[in-house]
């Protein structure tokens, strides 16, 4: 304050360790590295679950358009943090909230196991999954659905992998 005549606001102003105080979003770890702040993750998580609500009754095609925009956003943000692992946990949660949306949108059993046949499920095994009974997000996470909406599946989609934007060089 004295040497450079600057007025400091005690409030807002604090002399800790940078591990303990986010800026910008980003908290300085140890050696410099950057990381995410988890409040940060909390709300990125909580707008991917806004987006991917299963009562907003609109087409796969126009949910993953919104997801890929907010995804893209989010990714070229945090690109300086240390990412890699978190966006691959990211991604996997963010596949089965839209396994669930299709499942869903099959409604019948007989529809939701034409639709894993067609997608390479043996038949047999289609149709126990859907007849399972089970929830749309315990269904999600079968081995027969995600043989049927893999990773591949999601790229054919359109939707944008979280890791590939982080990790671009």
């Amino acid at each position: 304050e004295g040497t450079l005549k600057l007025k400091v606001n005690r409030e807002k102003s604090k002399v800790v360790s940078a591990a303990e105080c986010p800026y910008l979003g980003y908290i300085i770890g140890a050696a410099g590295v950057l990381r995410e702040g988890k409040e940060k993750v909390a709300k990125f998580k909580e707008r991917i679950r806004e987006v991917t609500r299963r009562n907003r009754s609109r087409r796969l095609g126009e949910t993953i358009e919104e997801l890929n925009a907010y995804i893209r956003g989010w990714g070229n943000y945090y690109k300086l943090a240390a990412l890699k692992d978190k966006a691959i946990e990211l991604d996997g949660w963010i596949r089965r909230k839209l396994r669930v949306i299709k499942l869903k949108q099959c409604k019948r059993v007989y529809t939701i196991a034409c639709f894993l046949r067609d997608e390479g499920v043996k038949e047999n095994q289609a149709f126990m999954v859907a007849g399972a009974g089970k929830g749309w997000w315990r269904l999600s996470k079968t081995r027969e659905t995600h043989r049927a909406m893999g990773k591949e599946w999601f790229r054919k989609q359109g939707l944008v992998s979280l890791q590939s934007v982080v990790c671009k060089g």
